[in-house]
C-alpha cells in the first residue's frame, strides 16, 4: 500500500521520492519481510521500552494522543508513532516528545532502504523500521505505537511480549475491506466480526489485551483470539465500566473508582477513547501513571484534524469551520452524533476507495449544501457520487469562497490527507 510523502528538506525528500517508488507485491500478506528487514538492522523492535500498542478502525490515534498526554503529564519521556501524517512525513516519529528532524529522519531512512534494498519492503515496512530504530537508540519510559492497518499482519506486529505493557482495540468498523476482507481460511466470513479477528491479533502471550464492549459476535472472535494468543483479555462492561457524568468521566475496575474531566478532544466518542487510555494504564506494571497525571493529560490532550476547529485565517475568514479526517460509516455516525440539531455546510473529499455515502448519509440531516473537492494527489470520489444538487470545487479555498454567507458553520472531511491539506493552508501545523 503506497502513500503519500513531502518534504521542504532536499535530503529528507530524497529518501522520500526513495520510499514513495516502493510498492506491495498483490497478495502479500505476512510479516517476513519486516522481520527480515529488522534482523538486518539488529532487531531494535526487541530493544524498546514499555509499549502501548493500540488497534482499532475508528479512535485508535485518539487513544494514543491521549495515552502520550497521560504519560508526559506524570513526567516520562515518551516515544510515539502514529500514522499517516497530516502535513509533513515527520509527524509519524516522535521522539522523547519531539517530532524527529530532518537531519536525523534523512539519515534514518536511508539507512533502512539501504539494509532492505533487495527485500523489496512497502512505504509502511520502512517507515517501520526507520521508527523502531529511531526509538531503540533513544533512551525513554514508553512507547506508544499505533497499529497502521489491522493488526495480525501489520508491520507493527513484530512486537513481542517481552516489550509490551499493553495492547488496546477501539472503537471496530468497516474500512479497508480490500485489504481485511479477503477470503482466507479459518477466519469469520461475517465482516465486523473478521475486523475483530484481525484487530485482535495484537495480543501476545500474558500481555494485557483491552477492548472496548462489541456485538456478540465481534466479541466471540476477539475473545478466541486472546485465548490463542494467551493474552489477557479485558473487555470493557466486564473487567472494567466507565460513563459520563454530569462531572466528567466515571471510570470503575478492581483497583476502584475514579472521577476524571473529559478529554479535552471535541466529540462525545472521545470519552470512550479516553477510557480505553485509562483502562490500558490501570491493568498493567511496566509504567506506573497517577490520577492526578491522568486527569491533567485528560485537560492537555490535543489531536489534529479530528473534530479540530480552525484558527481564524485567511483561509477561514469569519466563519466557523471544522476539520475532520473521518472517512468511514463509524466516523460519519460519530460526526452525526456530534453536530445533532445543528446545520452545517459541508465540504467533502474522498478517496476513491472509500464508500461515498459514509459521511452523507449519517450525516443527512444537518447539511445544508454540500461541495465536492478533490483529495490533492490522490483519486477521489466526483461531486455525482454523492447526490443531486452538490456542488463541485477546484480545492477547499474555492469552495469556501462560493459558500452563501449565512453564518452557518462548515464542516471540511471525508480524508486525513484533505484534512493535512486544509492544515497547510490554514497554517495550523500539527507539532
Amino acid at each position: 500500500m503506497k502513500d503519500f510523502a513531502r518534504s521542504d528538506s532536499p535530503a529528507v525528500q530524497a529518501q522520500l521520492d526513495r520510499l514513495g517508488a516502493l510498492s506491495v507485491p498483490d497478495g502479500r500478506l505476512g510479516l517476513e519481510t519486516i522481520r527480515a528487514l529488522l534482523a538486518r538492522l539488529g532487531d531494535p523492535q526487541d530493544r524498546l521500552p514499555p509499549v502501548f500498542h493500540v488497534a482499532g478502525t475508528n479512535g485508535k490515534g485518539s487513544t494514543c494522543a491521549i495515552l502520550r498526554a497521560m504519560l508526559e503529564a506524570d513526567g516520562k519521556r515518551v516515544h510515539v508513532a502514529t500514522s499517516p501524517h497530516l502535513v509533513r512525513y515527520n509527524e509519524r516519529i516522535r521522539i522523547a516528545g519531539t517530532l524527529i528532524g530532518d537531519a536525523q529522519l534523512a539519515a534514518l531512512l536511508a539507512e533502512v532502504l539501504d539494509a532492505g534494498e533487495d527485500l523489496n519492503p512497502s512505504f509502511f515496512e520502512v517507515t517501520i523500521a526507520a521508527t523502531f530504530l529511531a526509538f531503540a537508540r533513544e533512551p525513554a519510559d514508553a512507547c506508544v505505537i499505533e497499529v497502521g492497518l489491522g493488526g495480525r499482519f501489520d508491520a507493527t506486529n513484530v512486537l513481542g511480549a517481552h516489550v509490551l505493557a499493553a495492547c488496546g482495540i477501539a472503537a471496530l468498523g468497516l474500512d479497508h475491506e480490500r485489504f481485511l476482507l479477503a477470503p482466507e481460511d479459518n477466519v469469520p466470513a461475517e465482516p465486523l466480526a473478521r475486523i475483530g479477528f484481525e484487530k485482535a491479533g495484537i495480543g501476545k502471550p500474558g500481555v494485557p489485551l483491552v477492548t472496548l464492549s462489541y456485538p456478540e459476535g465481534v466479541t466471540l472472535e476477539v475473545e478466541h483470539a486472546a485465548i490463542v494468543r494467551e493474552a489477557l483479555l479485558t473487555m470493557r462492561g466486564r473487567e472494567w465500566h466507565s460513563s459520563v457524568t454530569e462531572t466528567g468521566l466515571h471510570y470503575v475496575d478492581a483497583l476502584g473508582e475514579l472521577a476524571l474531566p473529559l478529554p479535552a478532544l471535541p466529540g462525545a466518542h472521545q470519552a470512550e477513547n479516553a477510557a480505553l487510555a485509562i483502562a490500558m494504564l490501570r491493568h498493567q506494571d511496566r509504567v506506573s501513571v497517577s490520577r492526578d497525571a491522568m486527569a491533567q493529560g485528560l485537560r492537555n490532550v490535543n489531536w489534529p484534524a479530528r473534530l479540530q476547529r480552525l484558527p481564524a485565517s485567511p483561509l477561514t475568514g469569519e466563519r466557523i469551520v471544522w476539520v475532520d479526517g473521518g472517512h468511514n460509516p463509524s466516523a460519519g455516525e460519530a460526526l452525526a452524533r456530534h453536530f445533532t440539531g445543528e446545520r452545517f455546510h459541508l465540504i467533502l473529499g474522498m478517496l476513491a476507495n472509500k464508500d461515498h455515502r459514509a459521511l452523507v448519509d449519517p450525516l443527512a440531516d444537518a447539511i445544508a449544501s454540500i461541495t465536492a473537492v478533490p483529495v490533492p494527489g490522490h483519486e477521489y470520489h466526483p461531486a455525482s457520487m454523492f447526490g443531486e444538487n452538490v456542488r463541485e470545487a477546484a480545492d477547499v479555498p474555492e469552495a469556501l469562497r462560493a459558500l452563501p454567507d449565512d453564518g452557518l458553520p462548515v464542516l471540511i472531511a471525508g480524508s486525513l490527507y484533505l484534512a493535512g491539506d486544509v492544515l497547510r493552508l490554514s497554517g495550523a501545523l500539527p507539532d
